[in-house]
Order: structure tokens, then sequence, then C-alpha cells
């Protein structure tokens, strides 16, 4: 590893890059699932700081998991990012929807991105998860940028270079 990369361990390795496309998995505690009201109130946390503390390039947030692309700017962490949107969005759900207790598991996956191909590839499984696990949904509200639509997002898989 170089002098911009580092690695540290909790329960999974976690390795971090300079200016590193991520692929992040968070998962909520056991037994829970998110209502539409709250897969409401996740996306938007996620849209919330796009472009001033992050680079979003996907994300699906599903019933009981939630996926990203993200690229981390100026010299803010992966991890405080993943904590920040794990932290007010279980104080969001306790205040507004009533939720007790614990609502994500406290460890996440996290894989850079190495190359294109692989990018291409995170990018279409986020978009695709959704019919992946219920083939019958005629669309899903809480994928971005949505499939086949130009406007709002990337308008496809993103580079390695952008």
């Amino acid at each position: 590893m170089n002098d911009s990369s580092h690695f540290y361990r909790r329960r999974l390795p976690h390795y971090r890059e300079r200016d590193a496309i991520y692929f992040v998995t968070w998962r909520l505690a056991a037994g829970r699932e998110l209502s539409a009201p709250e897969r409401d109130l996740v996306a938007a946390e996620l849209q919330h700081f796009h472009g001033q503390r992050y680079e979003l390039y996907a994300y699906v947030v599903m019933n009981d998991h939630v996926h990203a692309l993200v690229r981390i700017l100026d010299e803010k962490s992966l991890e405080k990012i993943i904590h920040s949107w794990k932290s007010f969005t279980t104080h969001a759900m306790q205040r507004r929807h009533g939720r007790r207790g614990r609502v994500w598991q406290d460890e996440y996956f996290d894989r850079i991105v190495r190359d294109e191909k692989e990018l291409g590839q995170k990018f279409d499984y986020i978009q695709g998860n959704p019919w992946a696990r219920w083939p019958e949904l005629k669309d899903y509200s809480w994928v971005w940028p949505q499939p086949g639509n130009e406007e709002g997002g990337h308008g496809g898989p993103p580079h390695l270079d952008t």
C-alpha cells in the first residue's frame, strides 16, 4: 500500500485508498425490515451530502440492507460517512416512525472498486438488486439512478476517471 492507503480491522477488514470508489453494504439488525417511509428516509439521507462530502454513483435501499457506490471527497473518511448515514437514519426512524432499539448491524462491508469492469458490475448489481429478489416488480422507488433513466443520475455506469 502506498502512503495514501491504510488498513484497519474490526470484524471485517477495511482497506482505504485516496480517491477510490467503494462498493458498500450494510444491513439491518437481525429480524428488522424497513418500511416504505423508512426507505424514503434512508434514500434521502444518502443523497443529502452528495457532491459535498462524497460523490454518490448509485444506491439501492432494500427492505433489509443498503448498497452504495461512493467516492469520498476531500479528507473525509468512509467510516465517518457511513456512521453518519446510520446514526442519522436510526435517530430519525426512532423519532418519526416509533422504532425502538437497534436498527443497523454494527459492521458493514466495503470493497475498493479496482477497474472499469468491476465498476460496471457493481453498478449493474445495485440497479438489478430489487428484481433479483422480487422478479415480479414493475418498478422500485429506492434505487438510484433509476434503471433506464438518463436524467437525475449519471446516465449509466460511472467511469473510474470521473
